[in-house]
């Protein structure tokens, strides 16, 4: 019993690290309809500009708010430069993110360096608890805290809040929106600054956890990522959280009882999951 509870503890805490990057690529893939595979960049450049506000500050929580403003201000650029001339063309979006995120992770090695970094947990979330045989991750337990109050921001501000409706009233008809005097383009532009902040928060989170950064992490997670949000439907926000959490705890159980398994039981996930229900767990038909 003390070890299903580990493990699911585990699955639970790398689930919320991959809806974190899952939940920005929600907003500019299922809602703004642009693929964009530099979004594993961005998740990278917030990993090593956190832990470097961090090193720099000695407080955690600084280097979070760094990650943030980095992965906005990239994500401002990014919409503005790079995919605004390809808005509406699938392919272009492909080819021209795919270039930007090799582009920003060969910027990390010039800035930070080609050789990984590691990264010291703070030491108020460093440790554990023990409750009779089980042992509870701090920081493990912080990820799982910080993911479910993201969720629950989100899907309030998506459901209760009147820029949550413009969002969704945009991605059924842009245009209708803007005859009624609302500026769609600023709407989006701030849309995805929105879910490049939270690839970025989810990579530097991910750097104590892991306990290095490298210039490559951002292309490993954003597979993982794609996966989530075509598991979970286009544009849910309860998909691709719960999408997470099964490729979390499915990488968890599989590393430990079938490793051979490990790498490729999302693959399979997802499989099946498109097979049986192909517009994804949370998506309406059609």
């Amino acid at each position: 019993m003390e070890l299903l509870i580990n493990l699911t503890i585990n699955g639970l805490a790398t689930g919320m690290l991959i809806f974190l990057l899952a939940a920005g690529l929600t907003l500019i893939f299922g809602l703004m309809s642009v693929l964009n595979f530099a979004h594993g960049g961005l998740f990278a450049w917030g990993a090593f500009a956190g832990v470097w506000v961090y090193g720099m500050t000695g407080n955690f929580f600084i280097g979070i708010a760094g990650a943030l403003i980095t992965g906005a201000i990239l994500g401002f650029f990014t919409e503005k430069l790079i995919i605004k001339p390809v808005y509406g063309n699938h392919v272009q979006q492909i080819l021209i993110t795919l270039g930007l995120m090799l582009v920003l992770q060969e910027m990390i090695k010039v800035v930070w360096g080609p050789n990984q970094i590691a990264v010291k947990t703070p030491d108020y979330l460093a440790g554990s608890w023990e409750i009779g045989d089980v042992i509870l991750i701090k920081y493990r337990l912080f990820i799982i805290i910080v993911g479910m109050i993201v969720f629950g921001i989100f899907q309030y501000i998506l459901k209760r809040t009147k820029i949550g409706l413009i969002v969704r009233a945009g991605v059924i008809n842009k245009d209708m929106v803007q005859a009624l005097g609302i500026n769609i383009k600023r709407v989006f532009l701030l849309v995805f600054m929105t879910g490049s902040a939270l690839a970025a928060l989810g990579g530097v989170l991910m750097a104590p956890y892991s306990g290095q950064v490298y210039a490559e992490m951002g292309m490993e997670f954003a597979i993982l990522a794609f996966i989530v949000v075509v598991i979970g439907g286009m544009g849910s926000f309860p998909g691709s959280l719960l999408a997470a959490i099964l490729v979390g705890l499915a990488g968890s159980f599989m590393a430990y009882y079938v490793p051979a398994l490990s790498l490729a039981v999302n693959m399979i996930l997802m499989a099946v999951v498109l097979i049986f229900r192909p517009q994804g767990l949370f998506t309406a038909k059609g």
